[in-house]
């Protein structure tokens, strides 16, 4: 079929490249572009990105993929991004006053430990819905704040801006005219009431973050301005924009209260959609808000990896066993049983449930005649056994919420082009999988945003109607032999804690 105007522009800016995306008015796929993103490491279990090398990604990206089509075919830009990095700007000149620090970033450890010592961690999970741990925006805003001289000062005068990439990348596209976010980015920066959707003046005293320095807070499908003509060579409206795993959510039209998807990327982030009220999660979750619309507001309960896709980089750039990560899954295949052997990927820490930042990795249970296929494996099965730490801690928040356990799992991103990875994941947790046809569904749910906003997509239920399935995994292993894999896998966890 012949793509037609009106297009759609997404941005994809993630952890580990930044990708533009351009669909039709369909919602499928007609070009894309990407460019691989610099990985700085200033110090153990620090990580940080040129802010400035992202927006000339993201402008260079957008520039190929749109080669071909006028300016005003583009109806709307859709933004989605990696959550929780944290940059800090000059307003006047645009200029970033240090790398962003990024969400798998560990610095603020203590930070953490220090404010749930001081018995901080219940109000501030009441309040946003998240946990003390220095995945998330506050404690690295307060960084900034504190160790660039002059940041406080300045900050108090409104000279700075202060924002998640989402921001970042708004005030560069709009010429310095728009400094906003969206709700679901906003939802998780620590700073966010996650009942009224708007900044919590508690939590900005508590981590000591002037108002003055943050966003305004948008709806996911809404007017985030328009670029500055000199970047696409007209000025487009920007209209949707969400992080990245809301962004799938809303790709794998995951709309009904009990929906479950899980993205793997660079992490894992299985979200559950809970309806129009701001959930609780009892089993050391996240709340979260998961998009907002004209007429719609919906919250997630989310469960996040750390370490998904970024095992299998580890496989290729410091095991060499592999030249790209599309060799992993002709390497598992060759592999011994070794049922044995655990690989638990805590290179910066352990995310959902066990909110663990000083664990780090380890591979336990290895023999004389184990080698690369087998650690390789182990690294994937490392993400099934995940899953299910994440997928039973959301099983008992849902239960308690009247929604039942989940029936299927919808998974996306670059690692489920795996069959194998597909076929263990399910056999490890026990549901079917279901993979779409469209695995980008991070930049389909930008676009799906944008073009609710502009109209080309008048409602959710268009949307749900458009999701394909490309296929599905059925479980094999009987519970016997899934759960004592699995109980392998709690006791290679406890050695590393």
């Amino acid at each position: 079929m012949t793509p037609e105007p009106p297009f759609l522009l997404a941005i994809d800016q993630g952890t580990t490249s930044t990708r533009a995306i351009l669909f039709d008015a369909g919602a499928r796929p007609v070009s894309s572009h990407a460019i691989e993103l610099r990985q700085i490491y200033p110090a153990n279990g620090w990580v940080e990105h040129d802010p400035e090398e992202i927006w000339q990604a993201a402008v260079a990206c957008c520039r190929v993929a749109a080669i071909g089509i006028a300016p005003g075919e583009i109806a709307a830009i859709g933004i989605t991004n990696q959550r929780e990095t944290t940059v800090l700007w000059d307003r006047a000149t645009g200029a970033p006053l240090h790398n962003a620090i990024v969400w798998q970033d560990r610095r603020t450890a203590d930070r953490c430990g220090a404010l749930k010592d001081a018995g901080h961690e219940p109000e501030v999970a009441a309040r946003t819905g998240l946990l003390l741990d220095p995945y998330f925006s506050a404690t690295k805003a307060e960084w900034l704040l504190n160790h660039i001289p002059g940041a406080s000062e300045r900050a108090e005068k409104a000279e700075l801006a202060l924002g998640t990439i989402d921001s970042w990348l708004i005030f560069k596209l709009t010429g310095g005219r728009v400094h906003a976010t969206d709700v679901t980015n906003a939802s998780r920066t620590m700073l966010l009431d996650l009942r009224s959707l708007a900044w919590s003046e508690e939590m900005l005293r508590l981590f000591g973050v002037p108002r003055a320095l943050l966003p305004e807070v948008r709806d996911s499908a809404g007017d985030f301005g328009t670029t500055a003509e000199d970047v696409l060579g007209a000025a487009i409206p920007i209209r949707g924009v969400a992080g990245d795993q809301q962004a799938a959510l809303v790709g794998q039209a995951c709309f009904a209260a009990g929906d479950v998807k899980s993205t793997y990327g660079t992490g894992c982030f299985a979200l559950v959609n809970t309806g129009s009220a701001a959930p609780v999660s009892q089993n050391r979750l996240l709340a979260t808000a998961a998009y907002r619309t004209h007429d719609d507001t919906a919250y997630a309960i989310e469960g996040s990896i750390f370490i998904a896709g970024a095992v299998v980089q580890w496989l290729r750039d410091a095991l060499g066993c592999i030249r790209n990560a599309s060799e992993v899954e002709a390497l598992v295949r060759t592999a011994k049983q070794a049922d044995g052997l655990y690989f638990v990927p805590a290179f910066t820490g352990l995310g959902a449930p066990y909110w663990d930042p000083h664990a780090r990795a380890a591979i336990l249970g290895m023999a004389r005649d184990m080698g690369a296929a087998e650690i390789a494996r182990a690294a994937l099965d490392a993400v099934c056994y995940q899953t299910r730490d994440l997928l039973q801690a959301m099983a008992r928040d849902m239960q308690a919420s009247g929604l039942g356990a989940p029936a299927a799992l919808k998974v996306d991103g670059g690692m489920v082009k795996n069959d194998w990875f597909c076929q263990r994941l399910a056999d490890l947790t026990g549901l079917p999988v279901e993979r779409p046809k469209v695995t980008e569904t991070t930049a389909l749910g930008a676009a799906y945003l944008a073009g609710l906003a502009t109209g080309i997509f008048p409602d959710l239920a268009t949307i749900a109607r458009a999701w394909a399935l490309d296929r599905r995994f059925e479980p094999e292993f009987g519970s016997a032999t899934r759960d004592g894999l699995y109980e392998g896998w709690i006791k290679a966890v406890a050695r590393v804690r």
